[in-house]
């Protein structure tokens, strides 16, 4: 990135207090991230990664429209709205996003104070707390038109498209890496047909469009210190219209699972059904009034949905080369995809008490 005067930076935009100085902060992967300390308040200000959003300015209009709807129905609920969901700072020329002469792209946000987002679960209670934060983001949002926000990143949760590409590497081999990765292969394909369940019905209307987040990880809950609650969803850049089920999904993926993404002992990976339960109470809990009978049957599935999807993304890449996602060391993409086809094998395994579970919040 260009080394820029943040002062100078932070001037483009409608801040309170004098400048005091900026730093890096938190452990974003994607976007540039520094914390802005002034004699007033605090801020955010955000690069954002224009590699990965090509389109940075219809990323920023999906993030004003739900953020604005969202202070609106905070403050109507008697909440605090610059503590309850991100509040995005104008420039002083009444744009959401400031450009510099090198083409780079500015935000910056209210700092949310008294919380912090955790990188890892410290006990089944904070993944339930995480789940109502996420499950109270999509019910508040459950009147907004889903279909007016961008797509930011096409089809990113579509599984039928995934397995398209997936194929397609299959048949290139670009790495000359197929034979050794048959196995994992077939495990893919003989569950091909499950890829369309949560499109097609969203096609047919049996699920209602929603509004999702689609990186539900722990990481993007800010967690009040002293009470230790959910106070504020962050990173809406992946907002779009979708199914409450992706986001559903990829909780459980990522935070149910006992191992790390890319752990290279398979005996460790498993789907914590205690966890599970703690999330998907949670998650009901807020939502059981707007949640209808097709996404309560599909709620435990789409676990194993979005398992399936990422396993398939990671080891596409490495079938092609490695050349998504960042890798550490040889091999790195095929030891991530394993856990995650040993994670859905586990899942099937579980379906019918994880099946269970889900009934049980939801006709309480």
């Amino acid at each position: 990135m260009n080394h820029y005067d943040y002062q100078e930076l932070c001037s483009n935009f409608e801040y309170q207090g004098e400048y005091i100085g900026a730093r890096r902060y938190g452990e974003g992967h994607i976007n540039d991230t520094f914390l802005v300390e002034t004699t007033g308040k605090r801020y955010i200000l955000q690069r954002v990664n224009t590699l990965v959003f090509k389109e940075p300015e219809k990323l920023i209009e999906n993030v004003v429209a739900v953020t604005e709807y969202l202070h609106n129905r905070i403050i109507s609920n008697f909440g605090d709205p610059y503590r309850e969901t991100l509040t995005l700072i104008p420039t002083k020329d009444g744009q959401w996003f400031y450009k510099t002469e090198q083409g780079d792209v500015f935000r910056m946000y209210l700092f949310v104070g008294n919380a912090r987002s955790y990188q890892t679960i410290e006990n089944p209670e904070m993944f339930y707390k995480v789940a109502k934060s996420f499950g109270r983001f999509q019910n508040l949002l459950k009147a907004f038109p889903a279909d007016k926000l961008h797509e930011t990143i096409p089809n990113f949760h579509n599984t039928v498209d995934r397995y398209r590409l997936f194929k397609e590497a299959i048949a290139a081999d670009k790495a000359g890496r197929r034979t050794e990765v048959l196995e994992e292969i077939d495990f893919l394909l003989k569950r091909e047909e499950e890829a369309s369940l949560v499109l097609d019905a969203i096609a047919s209307g049996e699920i209602p469009l929603r509004v999702t987040h689609n990186d539900t990880k722990l990481n993007n809950v800010m967690i009040d210190d002293e009470t230790g609650e959910g106070v504020c969803v962050i990173d809406l850049d992946t907002v779009m219209p979708g199914s409450m089920l992706y986001d559903f999904g990829d909780s459980i993926r990522f935070g149910a699972s006992t191992a790390a993404e890319d752990e290279t002992d398979l005996s460790k990976v498993e789907m914590d059904l205690g966890l599970f339960e703690q999330y998907t109470r949670g998650y009901i809990e807020e939502l059981k009034e707007s949640i209808t009978p097709k996404e309560v049957e599909l709620l435990a599935f789409s676990a194993k949905l979005m398992t399936l999807e990422c396993g398939m993304r990671f080891l596409t890449d490495y079938l092609d080369g490695d050349c998504y996602f960042r890798i550490h060391r040889e091999k790195h993409n095929l030891d991530r995809a394993r856990t995650q086809l040993k994670l859905v094998a586990d899942m099937e395994k579980k379906m019918d008490k994880m099946n269970e579970i889900v009934l049980q919040y939801y006709e309480q």
